[in-house]
């Protein structure tokens, strides 16, 4: 799985309907309204690179109201929650 975080700048005035819109789109796990530089995060997981192609310029940046993006894909995941489910399962 390919994870990209896809930092959003948007139409401040439309940040809920664009979040909504970003958040149906197909291979977008999560999005999240945050303070700083950008009005949103999404997480977008695909299968395979080309795909984030399609999913990213194509899809996300073609919502309404999304005026810019920059996008960073992730190498590896280092995450508390994967090791506790890992845990669980007696691994």
């Amino acid at each position: 799985m390919i994870t990209a975080i896809v930092l959003i700048k948007t139409d401040v005035n439309r940040i809920p309907e664009v979040a909504e819109a970003i958040a149906e789109t197909d291979g977008v796990s999560e999005v999240y309204s945050v303070t700083g530089g950008v009005d949103l995060i999404a997480i977008v997981r695909v299968r395979e690179h080309e795909e984030l192609a399609e999913v990213i310029p194509n899809r996300v940046n073609q919502v309404p109201g999304v005026l810019s993006s920059d996008t960073h894909i992730a190498f590896h995941t280092y995450s508390r929650h994967d090791l506790e489910a890992a845990f669980s399962l007696g691994l």
